[in-house]
């Protein structure tokens, strides 16, 4: 197999040019988007465990996704968030007296963290679904896994890993008063990385975050691919994005440098142009991509306006706009059961093939037997041209070129 390198990435683009069908998908390399298994296959089977993820590759995943928070003892585990109360078994467990109050990303918040248990602890837990309506009789099953865990079942079935460092601004005070350095969080998964798969921007990783001052930091420490996460509050009836409530309104690195920049700002064209500077793609929440607008007409025709009502009006342009400055765009969450936000759509298959369409190069979702079947059923949209692919790869050349400078 060819394997392109950061100097020989262009002629391989040209070689690509001359190797490709008539068409062409509308992402930036031209390929079919990859289905990212969102905290495994979550939508059946308890997150963030071992079977949830072999689920997912089971039904066909390019990726699994372990977020990952740390233990008392500086063990990179498996979990959505520091706090185990709605994931686990804790509360059956250990006594209330081992919950703390603690400061998340501005929130105080008692609960049961992750990093004031050792990892022997936390391998006494088992897992729940957080989701009361989904499958409950999964619950106690599952063990907590640790990252090295992860990567070895992804190894073993051939998929690539996307970890989230989850509050790194958090992690760093936890980090510190548990006598671990202030980047160990970050320093902990390079390391872990480097030796399962080397440095380079050929492995089957991509690392995400919502912070910033984290990504910049990994960018001077590895080759891995890097993501820069979006998110926001609500969408509004007119299609636009709330981003005025914390902690979903910007990165908490900006909160603590008083940086007044939101999320909504990353995805201008000067916030793209920052995130091109130290990452190579954006993760934004859906509605960010596709605008939708509430204007009280009942287009499923049931007599009941929800979500799936909204007037489609088309892309915002940041897929188009990322594309231009080199950056991938993956985007969330795609989910069967929750039609809160399935904007426009009456089934979750339409929106799926609406997103693959607008030229996102991947999505997450709860089920990824659904997404892979979008996938498969979906047409090669127009248009699709070898001049856009060859844009699109020799882009990629110049931003991996000065993402390191």
């Amino acid at each position: 197999m060819r394997i392109c390198t950061r100097n020989t990435l262009l002629l391989c683009a040209i070689g690509a040019l001359n190797a490709a069908p008539a068409q062409a998908w509308n992402t930036l390399d031209g390929q079919a988007p990859i289905v990212i298994g969102h905290r495994g296959a979550s939508g059946y089977l308890p997150e963030h465990t071992l079977a949830s993820y072999a689920k997912a590759i089971d039904m066909g995943v390019a990726f699994i996704e372990p977020d990952l928070v740390m233990t008392k003892d500086g063990v990179l585990i498996a979990r959505h968030e520091p706090i185990l109360d709605g994931t686990t078994d804790v509360a059956s467990k250990f006594a209330i007296s081992r919950k703390s109050t603690r400061m998340l990303d501005g929130v105080m918040t008692t609960a049961y963290f992750a990093d004031t248990f050792t990892l022997d602890e936390i391998k006494t837990l088992r897992a729940i679904q957080p989701r009361a309506n989904r499958d409950q009789s999964h619950n106690g099953l599952y063990e907590i896994p640790t990252l090295n865990e992860v990567i070895a079942l992804a190894k073993d079935k051939g998929v690539g890993i996307y970890p989230e460092l989850k509050h790194s601004t958090y992690m760093s005070v936890q980090a510190q008063a548990n006598g671990l350095s202030a980047t160990h969080f970050e320093d902990t998964l390079v390391s872990t990385l480097h030796a399962a798969y080397g440095n380079s921007r050929a492995a089957p990783v991509f690392i995400q975050s919502f912070e910033t001052t984290n990504l910049q930091y990994l960018n001077g420490q590895t080759d891995i691919r890097l993501v820069q996460l979006m998110d926001a509050w609500d969408v509004n009836a007119d299609g636009s994005m709330d981003v005025s409530v914390p902690p979903y309104d910007r990165p908490y690195d900006f909160v603590v440098a008083n940086d007044p920049r939101t999320f909504a700002d990353l995805l201008t064209d000067g916030g793209l142009s920052f995130v091109s500077s130290y990452a190579d793609g954006i993760g934004p929440w859906k509605p960010y991509l596709l605008k939708t607008v509430a204007d009280g007409v009942d287009r499923t025709g049931d007599g009941i306006l929800d979500a799936r009502d909204r007037q489609i009006v088309g892309s915002t342009g940041i897929v188009e706009m990322a594309h231009d400055k080199g950056l991938l765009v993956h985007t969330w969450t795609f989910r069967d059961d929750s039609i809160g936000y399935q904007l426009g759509y009456a089934t979750p298959a339409e929106e799926y093939r609406a997103f693959y369409a607008l030229g996102v190069d991947g999505l997450f979702s709860d089920h990824p037997d659904t997404a892979r079947a979008a996938l498969a059923a979906a047409t090669v949209p127009e248009p699709g041209t070898y001049a856009m692919l060859l844009a699109g790869l020799g882009l990629v050349a110049v931003v991996v070129a000065r993402r390191r400078l």
